[in-house]
């Protein structure tokens, strides 16, 4: 634990873990038999590349369902190639390529398997997000008052939780203790689909693709916006919550790369791919170092009990 750690931070997409865990517990995943690669999307922020929107398509067919029934809204993909290749078809971007349309889709597998309309599912009140709400007060042992309720970029409601509270639903999420055995079972099962799948997590060039492909089950992370980072250790039965003030996230990956080599045994080859992100040179256009964004924290880190 090091700064603010009872401060109250919208997650944003750091979460979706836990929102996943009721496309398991609701037996949507297997009505609709998801794969493991439809379980890693839905635990996603992806980049928009052709495999992550075929495979949003792929869950919402199964479920009877198509684009039209996403409520994320539409942006171009974040990768550039990708981004480039669709324009150069003349098509425009649909809510497939929104990087959370595994989310979505989820979501929409959730509201059908359990004989729910799934229109309006980003509304509090849908019983989707009802339900998503209980899961976090359940993983975290907190309340979530509508009073701390905003609206996230996706159009799904988030709440202001603690840091440390974040910490505890990763710590769980990963170790399964204090967890029913169905959801320690759920927790796992998305685990190793994001080990088994990290592209459709992230995808091209993304640190949580590159570490999770580096350090399979070892380690689950997941980026969320404004500087947010979240991770779960199950070996080490630790939980990790980040958030950097400014908002950036190269900070954020780098303070989570840090926390990695500081607490997870690795391979020299393993640690080869991940120490890098912990003290990376900044270049300009010439490829001249001017700086370096390093960790200087480190060493007074503690784990929190």
């Amino acid at each position: 634990a090091l700064g603010e750690t009872d401060r109250r931070i919208f997650p944003r997409s750091a979460v979706k873990g836990l929102q996943a865990l009721a496309l398991i517990e609701t037996g949507a995943a297997d009505r609709y038999g998801l794969t493991q690669a439809e379980l890693a999307l839905a635990c996603s922020s992806h980049s928009g590349e052709p495999r992550h929107a075929e495979t949003a398509a792929s869950m919402l067919a199964k479920a009877g369902r198509d684009v039209t029934c996403l409520e994320c809204g539409t942006h171009w993909p974040s990768n550039e190639q990708a981004a480039r290749a669709l324009a150069a078809t003349g098509r425009e971007p649909t809510a497939l390529h929104n990087n959370c349309s595994g989310k979505h889709s989820g979501f929409i597998c959730v509201a059908c398997a359990t004989n729910v309309d799934p229109k309006g599912y980003v509304r509090p009140d849908h019983p989707v997000q009802q339900r998503i709400k209980a899961v976090f007060e359940d993983m975290m042992s907190i309340k979530l008052p509508d009073a701390s309720r905003g609206v996230d970029g996706c159009s799904i409601p988030t709440y202001a939780t603690p840091l440390e509270a974040l910490a505890l639903a990763f710590a769980r999420f990963g170790s399964g203790t204090k967890l029913s055995r169905d959801r320690a079972a759920a927790a796992l099962r998305l685990r190793e689909a994001v080990a088994g799948e990290p592209f459709m997590v992230a995808g091209s060039r993304r640190f949580d693709t590159i570490v999770m492909g580096a350090l399979g089950t070892k380690a689950f992370t997941k980026t969320g916006a404004e500087g947010v980072y979240c991770a779960a250790l199950p070996e080490q039965g630790l939980g990790i919550a980040i958030k950097c003030d400014d908002g950036a996230g190269r900070a954020a990956e780098a303070v989570m790369a840090s926390l990695l080599c500081a607490y997870v045994p690795m391979t020299d080859a393993q640690r080869a791919i991940v120490a890098p992100y912990a003290d990376k040179p900044i270049l300009n256009w010439n490829g001249i170092e001017t700086g370096r964004l390093r960790v200087r924290a480190s060493s007074e880190w503690r784990v929190a009990n």
